[in-house]
């Protein structure tokens, strides 16, 4: 016998037992959840970090972009007062003067340094014959300002004359494009260097079209006593090569950049300096350059991956909950063992007691079955002989069902093979007697059981008086589902000696129309036709369940 405190406590420990890893895997969470914190925590320490740096370098790159516009801005103010002071200013000076400030015309991002005078349109033929006889042949101004346009700013001057496209521009009026005319108009009126919003530079109408602007310094002189604008010194910029000047001036190569001009568009986008991959923060700040307002967007190129630190903590805290998880598994498996041999113990004793109650329940069943067939037999014999042949017949029909259901552990069993069995006996090779034909139906097994008896009854009169007396009767039996939960057997018999209903009832037919309509709870319709009987059985269908032991009833 188990100490009955000792199954107590068993009882009161069987959480541990159903959850043997609980603990450990606890522990492991503690650990991971941990690890996880800390990571947390040190990607946000990292990523205000990273915001500091983005924020700063934004402020140096916004910073070098108007360092380069003031750099250009000194130049072009330095030979807009040559322009001021001289009644005339000849293209050798302004080479000469041009070399100086800008050496090969790449200083500062810019393309050169140019002059456009401001004219008339009425003087534009003297304009041009003036330059024809300086010696520069084949100089025109284009295009010619219409009825509408009485001032032009044409390109006279552009250092170096050649290389960076600067011999296109030559006799360009600038004061016929809508952006330029503004930023010209604006110069004038402010007297001070103005940038001009996005263009397409003539140095590259042959190309795609590349986004650039033009810084212009106006050159005013006093004439007859009033200011007087005579024209404009202006230098040409690609915005991607003044980004690229500009990038000089600062050395953060993790972050990418673009330029702005106004706001953010991809209409008014000057130049970027961006990788495919850049998926990070992004900040913008609004700029003056010339009166112009530029918009500097600057993108971390951090990508989603962690941070060394991170990944090191990751790494170790990952390894460290393994440890703990293994530790305390070995601890809790030494104690998960011992319960289960006192589990073990206690469930044999249980199941012991469970096959004895079951065996008992199911030899009474079967003993009560025998004893009503047989005090029944008893009744409706004729003799001793008879009795026995038909008890050991009926007994023999509840052992091929008992059979059946025993193979399938007492879960369920064919109707099919239910009728099949009964019927065995009278089916002979290829000339079979009997034909059968329906689904594939299971049925419970008391179901089973009773529609045994009733088939092996059927099968008994027929053998004795009718369609299975003579070689030339056949019996058909068809099964099919009216329902779900409910099915049907037509038993017909043909072919046999002529029917007609007995005078006395029998034990056979009390059998199927009381008993087995009572077990199966469903009404049987037996009929004694001329041609042969014909009995119609509805059977329920019932759910298989799993045979499962009683409990011990307390």
């Amino acid at each position: 016998m188990i100490n009955q405190a000792l199954l107590d406590r068993v009882q009161k420990q069987a959480w541990f037992h159903k959850y043997p890893r609980g603990w450990p895997f606890l522990l492991f969470l503690i650990a991971s959840i941990t690890t996880a914190v800390s990571v947390m925590a040190i990607e946000r320490a990292d990523k205000q970090t990273r915001e500091v740096e983005l924020d700063r370098s934004l402020t140096e790159a916004a910073s070098a972009l108007q360092r380069r516009i003031t750099e250009n801005t000194a130049l072009l103010r330095a030979a807009s007062a040559m322009f001021a002071g001289q009644s005339s200013v000849s293209r050798q000076q302004f080479a000469e003067l041009s070399s100086e400030l800008q050496g090969d015309g790449r200083l500062y991002g810019s393309l050169g340094m140019g002059w456009a005078p401001l004219v008339r349109a009425r003087d534009i033929p003297n304009l041009e014959e003036r330059i024809y006889e300086s010696g520069v042949p084949n100089y025109f101004v284009h295009p010619q300002p219409g009825t509408k346009r009485d001032l032009a700013v044409p390109i006279v001057y552009l250092e170096p004359e050649h290389g960076n496209g600067n011999q296109l521009a030559f006799g360009y009026d600038m004061y016929s494009e809508p952006v330029r005319r503004e930023a010209i108009d604006k110069a004038r009126k402010l007297g001070r260097p103005i940038v001009s919003g996005k263009v397409g530079l003539i140095q590259d109408q042959e190309g795609e079209g590349t986004p650039g602007f033009l810084i212009y310094m106006p050159v005013i002189a006093m004439e007859q006593g009033r200011r007087v604008t005579r024209g404009f010194v202006y230098s040409p910029f690609r915005a991607g090569t003044f980004l690229k000047s500009a990038s000089e001036l600062y050395r953060d190569d993790s972050i990418d950049m673009a330029i702005y001009d106004d706001h953010v568009d991809s209409e008014t986008l000057l130049a970027e300096r961006r990788a495919e991959s850049a998926d990070g923060r992004t900040l913008e700040r609004r700029i003056d350059v010339g009166s112009r307002v530029w918009v500097v967007q600057v993108r971390d190129r951090k990508s989603n991956t962690l941070s060394p630190l991170s990944r090191l903590t990751l790494f170790f805290g990952a390894l460290a909950s393994l440890m703990v998880m293994a530790i305390g598994r070995l601890i809790t498996k030494r104690a998960a063992e011992d319960r289960m041999v006192l589990e073990w113990l206690t469930s044999q004793a249980s199941i012991r007691n469970s096959l004895t109650r079951e065996l008992n329940h199911r030899v009474k069943n079967t003993l009560a079955n025998v004893l009503s067939i047989a005090a029944l037999t008893r009744r409706r014999s004729r003799d001793i002989d008879d009795f026995t042949e038909s008890l050991t017949a009926r007994i023999r029909a509840l052992s091929a069902t008992h059979d059946l259901l025993s193979q399938s552990d007492w879960g369920n069993a064919a109707l099919g093979d239910i009728v099949q069995s009964e019927l065995a006996p009278y089916m002979d090779g290829n000339e079979s007697h009997v034909s059968m034909s329906g689904p594939t139906i299971k049925l419970a097994p008391n179901d089973a059981m009773s529609l045994g008896l009733a088939i092996h009854e059927l099968a008994t009169n027929a053998a004795k008086y009718g369609a299975l007396s003579t070689i030339e009767g056949r019996i058909h039996v068809n099964w099919q589902l009216l329902s779900p939960d409910l099915a049907e057997l037509h038993w017909r018999e043909e072919g046999g000696p002529p029917v007609s209903e007995p005078s006395k009832r029998g034990f056979g037919r009390d059998l199927i129309e009381k008993i087995v309509a009572h077990e199966l709870k469903s009404e049987v319709d037996l009929r004694f036709e001329p041609g042969g009987v014909e009995c119609r059985l509805k059977v329920p269908v019932r759910a298989s369940r799993e045979f499962v032991l009683r409990n011990e009833r307390k």
